[in-house]
């Protein structure tokens, strides 16, 4: 039988084994550690690094550019796989429109900070223009590359369409900043 003393709150106090009872060392309840605190200097550094991140350099805006492309496009994703039980064709458009519109917005209130200088309908309509452009400009890219280099592997293919959509999301971003924003 094991009995437990009161303690102040916060103060942990080893159990006493009941001198009749033989107790296993492994029965009784580990202590926890202290959590370790990190140095000042490292959250001195972090709190700069992210009040950076937060600023309007263009720097900043790219990372958060980024990353608001990263999470559209997971976005997209499942919105395909959600509805891909009505054909590729409407899930691809499902999710185009859905991750496009919520890609504008996110970079008008999170990537730019224009939330007060660019309302709502401009930002999808100029953001979804340039969206339909950037399409156009990688299906022409991928057309030409068909002719000019028919024979490439899937591979080839592949690293193209991503230095192609690099080089699109590299406009995007450039336009969104000096232009939409």
């Amino acid at each position: 039988m094991v009995v437990l003393y009161p303690a102040p709150p916060g103060m942990w106090v080893n159990p006493q084994p009941d001198p009749g009872v033989s107790i296993v060392r492994s029965e009784l309840p580990a202590e926890t550690p202290e959590p370790q605190q990190s140095p000042p200097v490292v959250r001195r550094l972090a709190s700069r690094f992210a009040d950076y991140l937060r600023g309007d350099h263009w720097l900043s805006q790219l990372v958060r550019f980024a990353l608001v492309g990263g999470f559209s496009n997971i976005g997209y994703f499942l919105l395909f796989l959600a509805c891909y039980s009505g054909g590729p064709q409407l899930a691809n458009l499902t999710g185009s429109i859905v991750s496009t519109a919520l890609a504008n917005e996110l970079h008008r209130r999170l990537t730019f900070h224009a939330a007060d200088r660019v309302g709502w309908l401009a930002a999808q309509l100029e953001g979804g223009g340039l969206a339909l452009a950037g399409l156009a400009i990688t299906s022409g890219a991928l057309a030409v590359l068909d002719i000019a280099a028919p024979g490439l592997d899937d591979v080839a293919e592949a690293i193209a369409v991503i230095g192609i959509t690099a080089g699109v999301g590299t406009l995007r971003f450039l336009t969104l900043r000096l232009w939409v924003f």
